[in-house]
């Protein structure tokens, strides 16, 4: 196995296409497909699969690629700084779902960071989706909530992909409502008093499953649902429609003016919230940075 086999794996996954990965590469179709061949059968393992639409990354594909992406991340550090003389160029990645402090301490990284050059990505996206970022090592770290419901579900799942779960902190169910809402006055809110306001939750795509929902209690029958994907939207149904949605208390005003309040449920659930992460990798320096702006807000609120 060779550098150039990842390289050339890593160029076909990103292109989807052989050809168009050969173009990019500058050398033969046959000769990058013979080299796949070739790494296929060193490792035993099939990465692409042939389908209608050219490729596709297998199961087993998926994961490699993963630990092939870390090598050269690796490799690509070791040149710029030994060979170049140059700073390498840090990269780092996380996915999570739709929590506003995960972007405060995102910020919080790239300002304690300060280097001339670096490529950061944080990923909020679903929750199947972050376990599976997390697992083919797409992202160094996932942040994810635990509540008595899901918990046996999804942690189930991270054994079995070989993940671990490290709690954040543990907060107790909260109600996100405009500051003008109807029951924006109260100091406690009970289950029956939301029923005629419209809640808001995260779609998850095809894995719609009430075990991956962002939102505690979501098997409750609610008479209005509205589905969103960003935050933005859900912030403006909010102020708009007198949405809510049920979340932890830890939610920075900063980050969303006074417009956004955060008021108890009375309900008898908690919500762990915590970092994932790949139990064959070590945490980096970037990771660590960031675990820790994220226990500070968290400690903070």
């Amino acid at each position: 196995m060779t550098l150039q086999q990842l390289k050339y794996v890593l160029r076909v996954a990103e292109k989807g296409s052989i050809s168009e990965a050969a173009k990019s590469l500058f050398i033969s179709q046959p000769s990058l497909s013979n080299a796949i061949k070739e790494l296929e059968k060193e490792i035993q393992i099939t990465i692409f699969t042939r389908c209608n639409r050219g490729i596709a990354v297998s199961n087993e594909g998926a994961e490699f690629l993963g630990y092939a992406r870390q090598v050269i991340q690796q490799a690509d550090m070791l040149e710029e700084k030994y060979l170049n003389g140059e700073p390498a160029k840090q990269r780092f990645c996380i996915s999570t779902q739709h929590y506003t402090f995960t972007a405060n301490a995102f910020v919080d990284l790239v300002k304690e960071f300060g280097g001339s050059e670096y490529e950061f990505t944080i990923r909020e996206t679903k929750t199947y989706e972050i376990i599976e970022d997390v697992k083919n090592l797409r992202s160094e770290l996932g942040v994810i909530y635990l509540s008595k419901y899901n918990e046996t579900v999804i942690l189930k799942l991270l054994r079995e992909s070989n993940i671990s779960f490290s709690e954040l902190v543990t907060a107790k169910p909260h109600v996100f409502i405009s500051k003008t809402h109807p029951l924006a006055h109260k100091n406690l809110i009970q289950l029956e008093e939301l029923e005629d306001y419209p809640c808001l939750s995260f779609e998850q795509g095809e894995y719609n499953s009430f075990y991956f929902s962002e939102e505690i209690l979501s098997t409750r029958s609610v008479k209005k649902s509205i589905k969103v994907s960003d935050r933005a939207a859900i912030v403006n149904f909010m102020i708009g429609l007198n949405g809510y949605t049920i979340s932890s208390g830890i939610f920075p005003k900063y980050l969303h003016g006074e417009q956004i309040i955060a008021v108890p449920l009375k309900v008898e659930e908690d919500i762990k919230i915590g970092i994932i992460m790949h139990k064959d990798i070590t945490m980096t320096k970037l990771g660590e940075i960031y675990l820790d702006a994220l226990k500070k807000i968290a400690k903070e609120l």
